[in-house]
């Protein structure tokens, strides 16, 4: 199996229309071929590191509203993840394969939008099968590292009083409704961020993996016992950090659980091929699972 693949990797670039692709994938000396028409999208190869990250989720301390803590991420290593976002264009390829829900547009320069977490994950979980590559959602902490310095963590900003915090946010999320949210824009209109990935918080907000979690802090601001996860709510992130419930596809027409709704939801995915990243995700989900059985 692919997990099975030891870390060497080698990819042979083909010029093709649109976005950059690659025709071939070599793991641990064996060659993964896309089926006919499919292409194993570029990604960008995010170096191992550390950083400062606040928490996503609502957490409150002695029964109050608080501010997430903020803890270090420390990866150990390279993170693969998509320079573009989802091309309109690639997703209706797995509409037609008869994977993926319809969604509108077809033209490969512009992201494809107007889906929900179900959807991206039913992509990844395609878009596996016919490259032989595993392709799955990043999660929060991913999408925020590799979003470098154009990740906005609003709440660092914010006053500790809630109403004044809430306030703040508001009046930064109006003043960001400028025109360029209304209509997707092209692929790459936004530059590339310092680790080369595309339109990272533009106008297009993107799915992660991260489930929604509600957290109590002790009296030193530090998390105290179990988070509560809800699996329904996802954490999406883009010009502000937000969450959403997994089957909205258009948060402006509700289904948004904080800040302003998102005006369009895409995504763009990680590529898996490093064997110890992908035992210890696994075992998280084990662990989180029976967290919340007990």
């Amino acid at each position: 199996m692919l997990f099975a693949l030891k870390i060497k990797t080698l990819l042979t670039a083909v010029v093709v229309a649109g976005p950059v692709a690659v025709s071939a994938v070599t793991l641990g000396g064996r060659t993964h071929s896309p089926a006919a028409g499919v292409t194993v999208p570029e990604t960008v190869e995010v170096a191992p590191g550390a950083f400062r990250h606040r928490a996503a989720g609502d957490y409150t301390r002695d029964g109050a509203p608080a501010a997430a803590p903020v803890t270090e991420v420390r990866f150990v290593h390279p993170l693969h993840i998509m320079r573009d976002q989802v091309s309109a264009g690639d997703y209706q390829r797995c509409v037609a394969a008869g994977v993926c829900a319809p969604a509108d547009g077809d033209r490969r320069d512009l992201p494809a939008v107007q889906l929900s977490w179900r959807d991206a994950s039913a992509y990844a979980s395609w878009l596996s099968r016919a490259t032989g590559v595993h392709f799955r959602l990043p999660t929060d902490e991913e999408w925020a590292y590799a979003a470098g310095e154009r990740f906005n963590d609003d709440a660092a900003a914010y006053p500790t009083d809630p109403g004044q915090r809430a306030l703040a946010r508001y009046e930064r999320e109006t003043a960001r409704n400028d025109a360029l949210a209304q209509d997707p824009q092209p692929i790459g209109a936004f530059g590339a961020n310092a680790n080369g990935l595309l339109d990272v918080a533009g106008n297009v907000w993107e799915w992660t993996d991260s489930c929604f979690r509600r957290g109590v802090l002790d009296a030193t601001g530090r998390p105290y016992g179990s988070a509560t996860m809800n699996c329904g709510v996802r954490v999406v992130e883009g010009r502000h950090r937000t969450y959403v419930t997994d089957f909205i596809r258009d948060a402006r027409a509700g289904g948004c659980a904080a800040g302003t709704p998102p005006t369009h939801l895409g995504f763009r995915l990680v590529r898996e091929d490093d064997m110890p990243a992908v035992a210890a995700r696994v075992f998280d989900r084990i662990r989180t699972l029976v967290g919340r059985l007990v």
